[in-house]
Formats: structure tokens, C-alpha cells, sequence
């Protein structure tokens, strides 16, 4: 790797097997980082090993060698882990699954070949399948365990990675409708992106998909991807085709591949789509801005406004606090805040392009009484889906004269 400082990272972390990329500045593109030198092995397996002996953490490949020669404690299925919030035993220790991936996650970083990777990085972005609450909360936990602070990560899902890779490519590659096949072994499934150019900013939509099973005998697997590609692009205008996933191979796609570059339509194949992807993210989102003027509509979109009318430097004024057009995992913050003649909070509530608003109140029963102006409260706000968000509101006092009562109010408002 020839970069040594503003890094920027897209980690694929996949069930089985994950990959790592970064951005080469001078090839102008992310470059998949191979865990052998020479060689194309870009995936190694999503787990951690520890050698009790030396007290040692092992990922990948040198995890799965040494639990097998050398009698160290395997932990497969980290992504699963994630998944959940049990604890895992590791030689009488107990491990919280964030534990376990912070400690997979500093052993890749280390695999750049960089000093102190996590000082160096301006960006890292993870992608994986699909994002839920649990997940979302290990992955922060890991990332922040190893150093990195809420500006320095990102968190998507493989569909958003894809979308950061098509827009990424040339123009002419998605001047038209893009369509993605992903292989599951013996199933495949189609998505279509598309754009409404004529609203600002550009909409840009991934379908809902649609999906197929493939025959194992290879002369009827090509016969039954032929239908299907027929049935899904039917007759419709793209500009390319991207497929990915365990399960294609050129020597039986024979009439298929055919079909899928009809009419110069260019088609990538490759499983490193979305380390990628997640790789021209954090150069976009951190650098370039180059796609402000497109709104990808994601599942995970915060489709709805959270805001306040406060009296800022002595003048009424709206202040926004959760702002539509993120995903859900990306809204939270926190502010501080100085209560007046009230014992609640009033929050005001908007679908995304409109100004239409609706009002939520959120009481603080318990709230000492105090004079005008001497209650300072920290409140926090942080989006558990697309459409709930949780409020959490701590009494700070005022100084020594006020001290705080410890009292805290949480909330729960759905869009």
C-alpha cells in the first residue's frame, strides 16, 4: 500500500468472508488489499483466534491455521456474534461481541502495512448485508474501542455500497437504468437503480427485489438465468449490469452473458463490489462531494425532520437536530440546552420536503424546582430505525449553587 496517512478504508464484512480495500490517490480508485503477496486472495474469513500460549489474536486465514495447529480457541461466525448480545467464552474469558470485533478489526487495519492505521485514516467505511439496531451498536462499540471517533467511521449496508460504486464509475455507465444480479449459490436476485432527474436533489431508487432459483446442471442453469434476465430487463433502457455473489461463472453462462451485453450494455462481475464501494464512500463523503446533488432513497432513509423553536443569542429561532436524508444509523446527537419557565420539552416533527410540522411534548416529572434559568439540560437524540427515535434527557444543575438531581427522562416519538 502506497498510502501512509489520510487512508481511506471500505471494509466488506461478510457472514463467511470479508475483504478490505483503500483508495490508491494515484490510480484515482479503490484497490482491494490482498492478505497474501502476489496473489489475488482478496477474502479471508470473518473470524478471530486466540493463542493461549502466547496471548495472542489471530483473524483470517493465520485465525483458522492456528486453531487447528497449534490448539488455539476459534471464534467463527463473528458476524453472527454481531448479531446478537451474548457474550462468547474465550479460555474462561468472557468477550462481548463488540470486543471481538474491535479486536478483528484492529488485525486488518494492521495488514495495510501502516503505523498506527486508526491516527492515519482519515475514513473508514464498513459495509455489510444489512444493518439492524444490534449490529449497528456492536460496530460502533468495536470502532470507537480502537480509537476511532464518530467522524472517523461510517456505517452502510451492501445496497448503499453499491450505490456509491455505480455513481462512482463513469457517467455513461449509469446514464440509464443499472441492474444488479446477486448470486447466492443456486438463487439470484435482481434489484434496478434508477433516477428522477427532474426533481432537485436527484432521486436516485434501488427496487425492491426480485428473485429466482438456478438449476445445478449447468446447461439448465444457463437456460434458467437466460429467462430470467429476459423477464427482468425485459425491455428496458441500461447502461450496465452488475453482478455479484457466490454462484456465477462464465464456462456455464453461455447464452446468458450474451443476453446481458445486448445492446452495449457493459457488465462488471467481481466480489470485491463492495469493499468498493464502501471505499469510493468514505472518498465521497469525506473529500470530493461530487454527489450532493443526488438523494440516494435507501431503506435505512430518515425520511422526517426533528427540531426545536429556542431563543438562540436572544432571538427565537427553529434549531434542527435531526435532519432528514440520513440514514437512521448515522442520527444522533447531543446538545446542551438552558430550560425557561418550563417543566418540558417541546419538539416539533416534519417529513422530509414539506413544512408541515407536528408537535411532540416530552414532560420532566421530578424536575427540581429551580429559578428561571438555572436548569441546564443534556439532551440526546438517536434514530433506533427509519421512523423511531429515543430521547434521552440528563438534569445538569447550574454550577455549584444547582447541583445536579441525576434525574434522566427517556423518550420514545415514531414518525
Amino acid at each position: 500500500m502506497n498510502e501512509i496517512r489520510d487512508i481511506l478504508i471500505g471494509i466488506d464484512l461478510g457472514k463467511t468472508e470479508s475483504q478490505i480495500s483503500y483508495y490508491d490517490r494515484k490510480a484515482k480508485e479503490p484497490v482491494s488489499l490482498s492478505m497474501k503477496v502476489g496473489s489475488s486472495q482478496y477474502e479471508f474469513p470473518t473470524c478471530v483466534c486466540k493463542n493461549m500460549d502466547q496471548d495472542v489474536w489471530y483473524f483470517g486465514r493465520e485465525a483458522v491455521y492456528n486453531a487447528k495447529e497449534q490448539g488455539g480457541i476459534l471464534v467463527e461466525d463473528l458476524y453472527g456474534i454481531c448479531e446478537g448480545t451474548q457474550s462468547v467464552q474465550v479460555g474462561g474469558e468472557e468477550k462481548a461481541p463488540w470486543e471481538l470485533m474491535g479486536i478483528f478489526l484492529r488485525k486488518i487495519l494492521k495488514a495495510l502495512g501502516t503505523v498506527e492505521p486508526v491516527k492515519h485514516t482519515k475514513c473508514m467505511v464498513i459495509t455489510v448485508e444489512r444493518l439492524t439496531g444490534t449490529m449497528v451498536e456492536n460496530l460502533q462499540k468495536a470502532c470507537e474501542s480502537i480509537g476511532f471517533s464518530q467522524d472517523g467511521y461510517m456505517l452502510q449496508d451492501h445496497s448503499e455500497s453499491f450505490y456509491y460504486y455505480t455513481l462512482c464509475q463513469k457517467p455513461e455507465y449509469w446514464s440509464r437504468s443499472v441492474g444488479w444480479y446477486a448470486f447466492d449459490q443456486d438463487d439470484v436476485r435482481f434489484r434496478r437503480l434508477t433516477m428522477t432527474s427532474n426533481m432537485k436533489p436527484i432521486l436516485v431508487t434501488l427496487e425492491k427485489p426480485v428473485s429466482a432459483s438456478l438449476s445445478a446442471e449447468a446447461e439448465e442453469r444457463d437456460r434458467d438465468f437466460y429467462q430470467f434476465v429476459q423477464e427482468t430487463l425485459g425491455s428496458g433502457m441500461y447502461s450496465s449490469i452488475l453482478l455479484t455473489g457466490n454462484g456465477f461463472h462464465q464456462e456455464w453462462a453461455v447464452k446468458s452473458v450474451g443476453l446481458l451485453c445486448k445492446h452495449q450494455r457493459k457488465v462488471f462481475y467481481g466480489n470485491n463490489l463492495f469493499a468498493k464501494g464502501a471505499c469510493y464512500t468514505a472518498k465521497e463523503r469525506s473529500e470530493d462531494r461530487n454527489l450532493s446533488r443526488y438523494l440516494y432513497l435507501s431503506d435505512a432513509l430518515v425520511k422526517y425532520n426533528i427540531g426545536m423553536d429556542m431563543m438562540i443569542m436572544g432571538s427565537p429561532a427553529y434549531y434542527p437536530i435531526i435532519r432528514a436524508g440520513k440514514n437512521w444509523y448515522e442520527c444522533r446527537t447531543t446538545f446542551d440546552m438552558i430550560l425557561d419557565g418550563t417543566d418540558q420539552l417541546t419538539f416539533q416533527i416534519g417529513p422530509m420536503q414539506s413544512n408541515d410540522k407536528h408537535k411532540v411534548s416530552m414532560p420532566l416529572p421530578g424536575l427540581p424546582p429551580r429559578p428561571e434559568r438555572t436548569t441546564r439540560l443534556r439532551v440526546s437524540l438517536e434514530c433506533q430505525s427509519e421512523t423511531v427515535c429515543k430521547i434521552t434527557v440528563r438534569d445538569m444543575g447550574f454550577g455549584e449553587m444547582y447541583p445536579s438531581s441525576k434525574k434522566i427522562w427517556t423518550e420514545t416519538i415514531q414518525a
